[in-house]
């Protein structure tokens, strides 16, 4: 058996399927395996490249004929936050998020499964089974958190833990210049704050916390109404053929034109 290593890793090409997120088009990936003691280097440079990550695969989409998926990461020290995304941060001030080593737990596993059948009906990952869930959280060679999500108590200050039914939970990768969102669900009732916005600045502010430059946020799709949330974190850059830069031309800059030019501001 051919080993993989951090200087030579190898590629796979998958075969064309549906694409998720625009109609009438085929998707293929380009992916490769993250094992071993070079992994967490491995996923560092291949998230810079624009991969993302699955368990211990690492992906990119390789489609022929479409390069709509862009990767996005926001600047975190020059974020900006807007009165909307003030709100939200306030709105969840009595939401603790507590990092847990990569496990799963039943509570963990019936949240998912209610966030899924709520919002992603239909969906593939509606199937995965106890086990699935498990590898997800679990098979991981790279430097992973595990963020749970709830009320904060009286004694939060001292534990840093909350208490109560679990919100949401995240699971992100820690990078040498940021983190990386890898998958994220929550209660799909919960109405204030929105907590799959909340958990994105809560993801921002650790990032400021940790002196890290970016947050990855995966893909953008223009035209996909599933990606238009990850426009309003701003400033991103964009990947590019110029590598990472930020959308400056004109057409690009519609974007999101509240933004731009609108100076720096904090909490």
């Amino acid at each position: 058996m051919t080993k993989q290593t951090f200087e030579n890793p190898q590629f796979y090409l998958t075969a064309p399927s549906e694409c998720p997120y625009l109609p009438d088009r085929k998707e293929r990936k380009i992916f490769t395996h993250l094992v071993g003691g070079s992994a967490p280097a491995l996923n560092d440079i291949l998230t810079q490249g624009g991969f993302r990550r699955s368990q211990n695969i690492a992906y990119r989409p390789a489609c022929e004929e479409c390069r709509a998926c862009v990767s996005v990461r926001v600047c975190v020290s020059e974020f900006f936050w807007t009165k909307s995304l003030k709100r939200q941060w306030k709105l969840g001030r009595d939401i603790i998020g507590t990092e847990l080593p990569p496990g799963p737990s039943a509570e963990q596993y019936d949240l998912f499964h209610e966030y899924l059948n709520s919002r992603h009906q239909g969906g593939g990952m509606t199937e995965m089974s106890v086990m699935d869930y498990t590898m997800m959280v679990e098979d991981t060679h790279v430097d992973t958190l595990l963020i749970e999500y709830r009320k904060r108590s009286a004694d939060s200050f001292i534990t840093g833990v909350g208490e109560g039914p679990l919100l949401a939970t995240a699971l992100s990768d820690r990078l040498s210049d940021g983190l990386s969102m890898v998958y994220s669900f929550f209660d799909p009732n919960h109405r204030s704050p929105a907590l799959g916005t909340f958990m994105i600045l809560d993801h921002i502010v650790r990032a400021q916390q940790l002196g890290l430059p970016y947050l990855y946020l995966g893909y953008w799709v223009d035209g996909s109404p599933k990606m238009a949330y990850k426009e309003r974190f701003q400033p991103q850059e964009h990947l590019g053929e110029q590598g990472w830069r930020r959308p400056q031309d004109k057409e690009e800059a519609q974007i999101l034109p509240r933004y731009y030019g609108q100076p720096f501001t904090r909490l």
